[in-house]
């Protein structure tokens, strides 16, 4: 890319809030990052539109937007959040007729082979990947939970788009059986996401709570991050919520690399898989991941990695326009 081209727009729209930068080529300016919350927009054309005046750029060569939802026919309707973009929209707000839509794991993929090495923090060891062409699959949890198996061809990555949170809640035991029917009763259904997200967490902490009659339940349930800082004080609720959520976690990214096959690397994205991260080893995340019977040992060829940069979903849109401008004809 020229020097003198104008950068591209690059944005990932989380159930939260919405970072924002611009990039140069698969490069993403660090200086020009910029988070929104979501609640204090009324959709993404204002959110863009406020940050291109206060970047004082005027029209980008080309916009490309990762969304937590699913995308169909350049329009996507978001799965935690009210808002529906579509291309045109996003023509029309960043000035530029250049556009995409991805889905958020979408965009996380699109970032693996642009991310420092010091961004990416070992899980657990698997075996020595067999070629440069082997699969890989970014799971994410944050808000919700979604993955994206990523395929290596030599004209770019080919990374397809699932929602894999919406599938049926994997139980083995009592425990869990009861859990899923707590879940059921309340939301009709029960999803991999109404517990690995953080607002999953939040339900299984206060489902612990209630199923053991703590006496100091007082009807609201817990942040996330009050969660976090409690099983850091190993309180007794948090552990044992923590203790399902690994279990869970690891099982379900097991079943997930068996439907995959990624021998290039499974990589855990998202606020929550960061802050699980220091716990899954103690937590039992491992011997759950393997838990496949005779397969169990088929499980140690895949490795885990946790992505630790918050921003690799813009890497990864920047990377999917940079891609693309050298190979228009890719999909």
């Amino acid at each position: 890319m020229s020097d003198s081209a104008p950068p591209s727009l690059v944005a990932d729209i989380g159930g939260t809030n919405t970072r924002v930068a611009l990039a140069d080529g698969a490069r993403v300016r660090p200086q020009t990052i910029r988070r929104y919350r979501n609640g204090d927009h009324a959709g993404l054309a204002g959110l863009l539109s406020a940050y291109l005046a206060e970047a004082a750029q005027a029209a980008p060569s080309g916009a490309c937007v990762a969304v937590a939802g699913p995308v169909r026919d350049g329009a996507a309707r978001m799965t935690n959040l009210d808002w529906r973009i579509d291309e045109d929209e996003l023509a029309q707000a960043a000035a530029t007729p250049r556009v995409a839509l991805l889905n958020d794991l979408q965009a996380q993929g699109h970032a693996l082979d642009h991310l420092e090495a010091d961004s990416l923090a070992p899980v657990l060891r698997g075996a020595e990947v067999p070629s440069p062409e082997a699969a890989r699959l970014v799971i994410g949890l944050g808000t919700g939970f979604n993955a994206a198996p990523v395929f290596t061809r030599p004209e770019g990555p080919l990374v397809t788009a699932s929602e894999c949170g919406h599938v049926t809640l994997p139980v083995r035991n009592a425990e869990e059986l009861a859990l899923a029917d707590w879940l059921r009763a309340r939301h009709g259904f029960a999803a991999v996401e109404d517990v690995l997200s953080g607002r999953g967490l939040e339900r299984l902490d206060w489902w612990c709570a209630t199923s053991a009659g703590d006496a100091g339940v007082t009807g609201e349930t817990r942040a996330a991050a009050a969660i976090m800082a409690a099983l850091a004080e190993g309180e007794a609720r948090a552990t044992r919520a923590a203790l399902i959520f690994a279990r869970l976690l690891g099982r379900v990214a097991g079943d997930l690399a068996l439907t995959h096959l990624p021998f290039g690397g499974v990589y855990l994205v998202g606020g929550v898989a960061r802050a699980f991260a220091p716990y899954l080893h103690t937590l039992g995340f491992a011997d759950a991941f393997r838990d496949k019977g005779r397969f169990d040992s088929f499980m140690d060829g895949f490795a885990v990695t946790l992505i630790t940069d918050d921003y690799a979903a813009l890497t990864g849109c920047a990377g999917y326009l940079d891609a693309r401008r050298s190979a228009p004809g890719l999909p």
